[in-house]
């Protein structure tokens, strides 16, 4: 087979599954715009027959979702900032300090990723309900403030930063936190990036952890929300659809402002996984 046709399979398989996976977004940002009526009707289009903003009007009659809104965005925010700090922090030990056991620490570290996270939920949940965290954000917050893959991504990131320049900056008189904060954070914003989409997409969209920690409606966040629309006597379609498209713009534009960025990082910390 040339090369010539290994790129246009290539690209038609590529193709195939970008759309596989694209069509379903795409179909539920137009049943957004319609009514209740077309959605459940058996002869269905892609395009709305009768274009109506009634689902997304009527969204704060439904539930209070920008309430719901808020505290995930919070959370979100709060939870993306404290991994990714936390793993920058370790990860930078991990790859510039010499000291007896790190290569068995980071051996730890990798050996947490192959656990099962559903396996952690009931010590978890044990143990933040004694702590009296429960129906709190620290409840939230708090299983995230180490990462696994976020100390593996930060470590291998910056195992290249060069050890002179570092050095030279030592001669110079600067303090190691100058030094990790000024220079070794700096040059590795592009794995940064990554993570932080990963961090933020996978934060924002969690369901089962929100839904078993907190209790109070005015503390809940939106995954957990949209479950408000699928009640006994049937589901307003049209208002779960609405929501779930406002709620994919903060990861979409999440990805827009960092997507350079991100391709790259998630490039090279492939490359040197």
């Amino acid at each position: 087979m040339s090369k010539r046709l290994q790129t246009i399979v290539l690209e038609g398989v590529l193709l195939v599954l970008g759309v596989t996976t694209v069509f379903p977004f795409v179909w539920m940002l137009f049943s957004a715009f319609k009514p209740n009526s077309e959605i459940r009707s058996l002869d269905q289009t892609l395009l709305p027959r009768q274009w109506t903003l009634e689902n997304f009007l009527g969204l704060q009659d439904t539930f209070d979702f920008v309430r719901f809104f808020a505290n995930s965005l919070g959370v979100a925010l709060a939870i993306t900032a404290v991994t990714i700090y936390t793993s920058c922090l370790c990860g930078y030990v991990l790859a510039k300090y010499r000291f007896r056991g790190r290569n068995a620490i980071f051996g730890f570290i990798l050996g947490t990723m192959m656990i099962p996270w559903a396996v952690t939920i009931i010590p978890r949940y044990t143990m933040f309900e004694a702590w009296g965290l429960r129906d709190s954000y620290l409840s939230l917050i708090l299983p995230a403030v180490l990462s696994g893959f976020g100390i593996f991504m930060l470590r291998q990131s910056m195992a290249d930063v060069p050890d002179a320049i570092l050095e030279a900056a030592r001669i110079d008189g600067a303090s190691e936190i100058y030094i990790f904060h000024r220079i070794v954070l700096p040059m590795s914003r592009n794995p940064i990036s990554a993570l932080t989409i990963f961090q933020f997409l996978w934060a924002w969209e969690d369901y089962l952890w929100p839904y078993l920690m907190i209790d109070s409606e005015d503390k809940q966040v939106l995954a957990v929300g949209l479950t408000t629309f699928s009640g006994r006597y049937g589901t307003d379609y049209g208002g779960l659809f609405a929501a779930t498209t406002i709620s994919v713009l903060p990861v979409l534009i999440v990805y827009l402002i960092f997507q350079k960025r991100f391709i790259a990082g998630a490039a090279a910390a492939a490359v040197k996984g």
